[in-house]
C-alpha cells in the first residue's frame, strides 16, 4: 500500500509559510531555511524538539530524516523527513512516518529513534530505517520505510528479522545501498546495527529487492562489539563498516560477497576523547563516506592533538581497502592552542571526485570556549577541502550561539544528535540539515534548518590551512568500555 504520510494539524501550511530565508537565526553567519518543526503535543516527550538528522543525496534529490519530539530517556514521538528536488536550494514541506502510537500510528511502538536514509539506484527506491521502541524502551527490530517516487510518498514500515540471540534489544542502525554500476552486488542494501541486549554485538542485514525483504542479521566471525557503524560501498562491491569499537578505537569490518559473510574487525585508530562541558551529549561515533575511486574517509571527534586533552578536534583517516588506514589528521579549523572544542561531525565526500581532487565537507558543532566559562555557547560550523583533506578553507559559522537549555534534555545530556550529516548533490555543492535551538517561552523551539543556498567547496587558492597528523600529545587508546545505549 502506498501512503502519503499525514501532516499534523495544519503543519504543512505552517512550514510552507515558514520557508523563508533567516539571516541571523541564533546569530547565523549564513542565511538558513527552516525545513521542519515538531507538530506533536503528547505530554510524555519534549516539544517542540527535532534532533539527530541524517541526509543522503542522489542526483539533485536530497532527503533528510530525523527524530521528532524527543523523550528524556530514549527515542522520540516519530521519525520525520524533508525532501529537496534541487540539491538543497529549496525544500518541500516536511512529512512524518507515524511509526508510534504517539504520532497516530497503529502501535505497538511507543517511540522511535536513530533515523537513517539511503537510496537504491538499481530499484529506484529511497529507504528510511528507524529504530522502534516498545513501552519498556527496548527495540526488537529495525523498521524500513520505502519510497518509489523520489521521496515524495512512503509505504508502510517493513520489519527486519531479529538476530539469532537469547536477548534482542537493538541500537544505532545505519543503511546504505550499492549503487556502483560495475559492482557484482549492485542493488544490495545493507543495514548495520548492534544488539545492546547481547553486549553491543555488531550485526548486518541485507536486502536484494529494494528493501522489501531483509536477511536474518549476521555478525562478524570475531563477534565484534561496538556501535555507530556507517557502511560505505566501494566500486568493487566491498562493503566497509567503520564504527566505534568497545575496545576504545575506531574500527572497521568488511564483506566481499554481498553481505553473505563479514571479516573480523580491523583497527582504524585509537580514540582519545575529551568529555564536552555542560553535559552535552556527544561521543566519538564515526562519520564515513567514499570517493569515486573507492577511497573511504572516516571522521570523528578526538583530543589527541590538544595538551591535556583540553578540547576535541575533528580528525579523519582514509583507506583504499578498509584494512590499512592513514594516521589520523587534524582538520585545521583553528590552532591547537585555541580554546575551541569541536564535536559531532557530519562528513560529506563528493562521489564525483577522486584522488588529489577529492572534495570534502564537514558540518560540526563547537564551543568557542571548551571550559564554558560564563555558560556554554553552542555553535554549528562548516569547513571544506578541495584536495582530499590535505588543505582546508576557512571555517564558516552556520548557527549559534545557542544556550544548552534551548535544546532537548536526555538522560545522557542535552542533545542535538549523536550524529549529523552532510551530503553532496550532483551539482557538486554540499547541503546539510541540522538542529538549531532558539529561545522559547514554553517548552522548546528546537527545529531542523538547512543553509538557504547549498554550500560551496573552498578553491585551491582559498584552502590555505594544512591538515597534519603530526603533533600528537599523550597516549591514544586504552581500556574499552561496557555496552551502552545511545538511542
Amino acid at each position: 500500500m502506498r501512503i502519503r504520510p499525514r501532516r499534523a494539524g495544519g503543519l504543512a501550511v505552517l512550514i510552507a509559510a515558514a520557508m523563508f530565508v533567516l539571516t541571523g537565526v541564533a546569530g547565523a553567519n549564513v542565511p538558513l531555511t527552516l525545513v521542519s518543526v515538531d507538530p506533536y503535543t503528547n505530554t510524555t516527550s519534549q516539544h517542540a524538539t527535532e534532533v539527530e538528522p541524517d541526509t543522503f543525496a542522489y542526483g539533485s534529490t536530497v532527503v533528510a530524516t530525523f527524530q521528532v519530539g524527543r523523550f528524556f530517556n530514549g527515542g522520540a514521538s516519530d521519525t520525520g523527513f524533508v525532501r529537496s528536488g534541487d540539491g538543497g536550494a529549496t525544500w518541500d514541506p516536511p512529512g512524518f512516518l507515524h511509526l508510534t502510537v504517539n504520532s497516530g500510528g497503529p502501535g505497538p511502538y511507543e517511540r522511535v529513534s536513530d533515523a537513517s536514509v539511503a537510496y537504491d539506484a538499481a530499484h529506484n527506491v529511497w529507504l528510511i530505517s528507524s529504530l522502534p521502541l516498545l513501552s519498556d524502551i527496548s527495540s526488537p527490530t529495525v523498521l524500513i520505510n520505502r519510497s518509489t517516487d523520489g521521496g515524495l510518498t512512503w509505504g508502510s514500515p517493513i520489519s527486519i528479522p531479529p538476530p539469532v540471540s537469547n536477548s534482542v534489544d537493538l541500537d544505532k542502525n545505519w543503511t546504505v545501498c550499492d549503487n556502483n554500476a560495475a559492482s557484482p552486488f549492485r542493488g544490495h542494501c545493507y543495514t548495520q546495527f548492534d544488539n545492546f541486549g547481547d553486549g553491543d554485538r555488531m550485526l548486518v542485514s541485507t536486502s536484494t529487492d529494494g528493501g522489501l525483504t531483509w536477511s536474518t542479521p549476521i555478525q562478524t566471525p570475531g563477534h565484534d562489539k561496538g556501535l555507530g557503524g556507517q557502511p560505505v560501498v566501494q566500486p568493487s562491491g566491498r562493503v566497509i563498516v567503520p564504527y566505534e569499537s568497545l575496545h576504545n578505537s575506531i574500527s572497521a569490518f568488511y564483506s566481499d560477497d554481498g553481505g553473505v559473510s563479514w571479516s573480523h574487525e580491523d583497527k582504524v585508530a585509537g580514540i582519545r576523547f575529551h568529555s564536552v562541558a555542560g553535559g552535552l551529549r556527544t561521543s566519538p561515533l564515526p562519520t564515513a563516506e567514499i570517493a569515486a575511486d573507492g577511497t573511504v574517509y572516516v571522521a570523528w571527534e578526538d583530543c589527541r592533538f590538544r595538551k591535556r586533552c583540553a578540547s576535541n578536534d575533528i580528525v579523519f583517516s582514509k583507506s583504499t581497502d578498509g584494512v590499512n588506514w592513514s594516521d589520523p589528521a587534524r582538520v585545521p579549523i583553528d590552532d591547537v592552542t585555541s580554546s575551541v572544542d569541536h564535536f559531532i561531525p557530519g562528513l560529506a565526500v563528493d562521489p564525483a571526485t577522486s584522488g588529489g581532487g577529492t572534495h570534502l565537507a564537514v558540518t560540526y558543532y563547537f564551543y568557542p570556549d571548551a571550559t564554558c566559562s560564563g555558560g556554554c555557547q553552542l555553535d554549528a560550523g562548516y569547513i571544506s577541502s578541495p584536495d582530499g583533506g590535505a588543505h582546508w578553507g576557512a571555517p564558516v559559522q552556520l548557527a549559534g550561539p545557542m544556550a544548552l537549555n534551548q535544546i532537548a534534555q536526555t538522560s545522557q545530556g542535552r542533545m542535538v544528535g549523536d550524529y549529523i550529516s552532510t551530503s553532496f548533490s550532483a551539482a557538486g555543492r554540499a547541503t546539510t540539515v541540522f538542529a538549531v535551538g532558539l529561545p522559547a517561552s514554553v517548552g522548546f523551539d528546537e527545529a531542523m534548518y538547512a543553509p538557504a543556498s547549498p554550500l560551496t567547496v573552498a578553491t585551491a587558492a582559498q584552502a590555505t590551512r594544512t591538515a597534519s597528523s603530526g603533533g600528537v600529545v599523550g597516549s591514544i587508546g586504552g581500556v574499552g568500555t561496557a555496552a551502552v545505549h545511545r538511542r
